[in-house]
């Protein structure tokens, strides 16, 4: 079964400034003050032990990355190994959780940034500006994401060093003095004090080296995966470990650590020692870029983290959707509305220990994943593999076990929570699918109807076939053939008794001749009698009465003299007709081997795509879904338009089908395009939703549709989806600006 994937576009210097820039934000700025509160002038070997202690667990991500080069990050791998079970959902949910606490993080830290510039600013509204700023971005495509991280990262770059050399070359900078006031490194004469100190502290700062996730994460959209990822991850962990180390001994070797502790502007604070004026705004401009490349990486690991999630049917489906950028902007639209109710907690400290524990829990599973793996697929292509296995991952998975037990109680009992809510949600929901299906199960057939509206038999024995069929796909469906009787037709009551009485024996006729298409499909057929004003006010008084329509069909009529009252008709249905319709310009139906659907991407088109396949599946017949465009494109851009179709088509299906197939076709007409196929193809049935917003000069379903049903080779139905004509206008208005 296909899936949706994402488009690989980001090169090797993108990722790597992915990795770098996005961990090189806000943690540093605002996490050195809280690190020397907790451990003193020893946060600097606390930076450089978890440095070296996550270079492990970088390994075992090169090797998994590389092997599965898709988008989740840990949920795939944990998936690959275990299943779809609950371990994989609760590794992909408290991924995506932990990077959304990430992101609200970072834009609480941007804020704190400013903060040095406009004192006084709000906090929390300024956070969430700058979360919806980037949600924005986001939604606009993953390559104007990479070029934005590239710009912003060679900023922050050169603010570090500044920062760095300015501090160790400045008389006023760095002292080893300063940084060890009392001659004494720890804080307290004890080994196991110290011990617990520094790994409380490695817990607090972890979240700092994860930076190597995101490309996991985002491993699906990366250009030449197999090489690329390796580099990009061991590169990005070395030029973090560095900063990290080095930034923190020039703040607490210029600053006392007893004045930094607690600060959430450290940096600031020290840089007006040994370089003011410009190095305040340097480092203040340097607080605020590193605070908005976390923001872009954190969201842009989350949102990814969401669509894997959605993609395999854990979290709901409307979350995988992608728009014409190739990108999940339903899940991008949810991070960012969910980081933005975050950061009104606004507890740096918090935030930070939750974040850590979060992501250690899902590198922890990953790296036991990973052994698994070694283990089930023995002979699968590696690209890369770690060093000294088992040795690696077993480090790693320790690290993580000892970095959790070292973690803040609250943020652990936080975490706990989440995982307790998650798996309730787990279970919850496979009840709920199982408690839905017996409900369906146990409803009475029938509950739903076809309506096919008739003035005459002719031509009824093809409405008939597409009815019965699509009934019999819907398994509860019956079909009832309408026939409206004018009320100028009532004379008087003797002849009205003689009418109504032929007409009931001709209803019984009707039903006689086309009774063994029901029969055939075990479909329940009735007819039925009405009498109204008109043929359009029969139908909607039908429909309004009983609701339960799912479709109503219709037959345009060959006698062009009928024509006009038809068009007619169908206007007022549309107006008032709360039913979705098609109607059928009928060529003699002999069978749904092979059927067309042009997919424009507009909103009829969806229902078509939805009726061509329950035909064809019922029918074993095959459905060709074309994407027809004006102008050649290069390879690249015929491999986006296919998985645009896909992409719609997967919207609609939830998967595409063995029986269909993907097609763009390049041609000046779209019109002359479709003509052309179905007499060159030998179709069957032509299904495609009707134009929008061109119901003038007598076309009710636009100009293209009229082209394409007068001179094509075979049947053609066209669909029209229900909805409001407020609704209608503000689609057309929005489309405006693509045409």
């Amino acid at each position: 079964m296909a899936k949706r994937t994402l488009k690989r576009q980001l090169n090797l210097v993108q990722v790597i400034m992915l990795g770098t820039a996005g961990t090189l934000g806000s943690g540093i700025f605002i996490l050195t003050g809280h690190a020397a509160a907790v451990a003193g002038p020893a946060a600097i070997l606390a930076v450089i032990i978890g440095g070296l202690l996550s270079f492990s667990i970088a390994f075992n991500y090169s090797e998994l990355a590389t092997t599965y080069p898709e988008t989740g990050g840990a949920m795939t791998y944990v998936r690959e190994a275990w299943g779809k079970g609950l371990l994989a959902f609760l590794v992909g949910s408290m991924d995506s959780i932990s990077s959304t606490f990430y992101c609200a993080l970072s834009a609480v830290g941007f804020a704190y940034s400013l903060s040095v510039f406009i004192p006084g600013i709000p906090i929390v509204p300024v956070a969430i500006g700058v979360i919806l700023v980037f949600t924005i971005l986001n939604i606009l495509g993953v390559i104007k994401i990479g070029n934005i991280q590239l710009v912003m990262g060679g900023i922050l770059i050169f603010a570090f060093a500044v920062y760095i050399t300015a501090g160790f070359i400045s008389p006023n900078g760095f002292h080893i003095t300063t940084l060890l006031p009392d001659g004494r490194f720890f804080l307290s004469q004890k080994a196991g004090d110290n011990v617990f100190i520094i790994m409380r502290t490695i817990a607090l700062i972890y979240a700092l080296y994860v930076g190597f996730e995101v490309i996991a994460d985002d491993a699906e959209e990366v250009k030449n995966p197999t090489k690329n990822i390796p580099i990009a991850i061991m590169v990005s962990l070395v030029l973090i470990m560095l900063v990290y180390s080095l930034t923190s001994a020039v703040a607490m070797g210029t600053t006392p650590w007893q004045e930094l502790a607690g600060s959430e502007t450290a940096l600031s604070d020290t840089v007006k020692k040994f370089l003011p004026g410009i190095g305040v705004t340097l480092i203040g401009i340097a607080g605020m870029i590193g605070a908005l490349t976390s923001v872009n990486s954190s969201m842009l690991s989350a949102t990814r983290e969401t669509f894997t999630l959605s993609r395999d049917g854990a979290w709901p489906q409307i979350l995988q959707r992608l728009n014409r950028a190739r990108v999940p902007f339903n899940a991008i639209i949810f991070i960012g509305v969910v980081s933005a109710l975050i950061t009104v907690v606004g507890a740096v400290n918090f935030l930070s220990y939750i974040t850590s524990a979060g992501y250690l829990f899902v590198l922890f599973c990953s790296n036991l994943a990973m052994i698994r793996l070694r283990k089930k697929y023995p002979t699968i292509h590696r690209p890369y593999k770690v060093p000294l296995f088992p040795l690696t991952p077993i480090i790693a998975s320790l690290t993580c076990v000892i970095v959790i037990f070292f973690s803040e109680l609250n943020a652990l009992l936080f975490m706990g929570g989440i995982l307790v809510l998650l798996t309730i949600y787990f279970y919850g929901k496979i009840g709920f699918q199982s408690w839905k299906e017996s409900h369906i199960r146990s409803l009475s057939p029938g509950r739903y109807r076809i309506l096919v509206p008739f003035v005459n038999t002719r031509g009824l024995g093809s409405l008939m076939k597409i009815g019965t069929v699509l009934a019999e796909a819907e398994k509860d469906v019956n079909m009832c053939l309408l026939s409206v009787l004018p009320r100028n037709a009532q004379v008087d009551e003797q002849v009205n008794g003689q009418y109504i009485e032929t007409l009931n024996k001709q209803r019984q006729l009707i039903l006689e001749k086309f009774i063994h298409y029901a029969v055939e499909r075990n479909i329940p057929l009735y007819s039925k009698l009405i009498s109204d004003d008109s043929l359009a006010d029969g139908i909607i008084n039908e429909i309004k009465n009983d609701s339960n329509v799912k479709l109503l069909l219709l037959k345009w009529p060959k006698d062009e003299g009928a024509r006009l009252t038809f068009i007619r008709s169908l206007e007022k249905i549309i107006a008032d007709g709360d039913v979705n319709f098609g109607v059928l310009y009928d060529r003699e139906i002999k069978g749904f081997k092979n059927i067309m659907v042009p997919v424009g991407g507009g909103y009829h088109s969806r229902l078509a795509i939805h009726l061509a396949n329950d035909i064809a599946t019922q029918e074993n017949g095959s459905v060709d879904y074309f994407r027809i465009l004006p102008v050649k494109e290069d390879e690249e851009g015929s491999q986006d338009q296919i998985a645009y179709l896909q992409e719609i088509v997967m919207t609609e299906l939830d998967q595409i089908p063995n029986n269909a197939s993907l097609q763009v076709i390049h041609s000046d007409s779209v019109a002359d395009a479709v003509i052309h196929e179905s007499k060159g193809n030998e179709y069957d049935l032509i299904i495609m939703g009707s134009s929008e917003g061109e119901e003038k000069d007598g076309s009710i379903f636009g100009k293209l549709c009229d082209q394409i049903t007068e001179k094509a080779g075979c049947s053609v139905l066209i669909i029209r989806q229900h909805e409001s004509q407020a609704a209608s206008w503000l689609r057309r208005q929005m489309k405006r600006p693509e045409r």
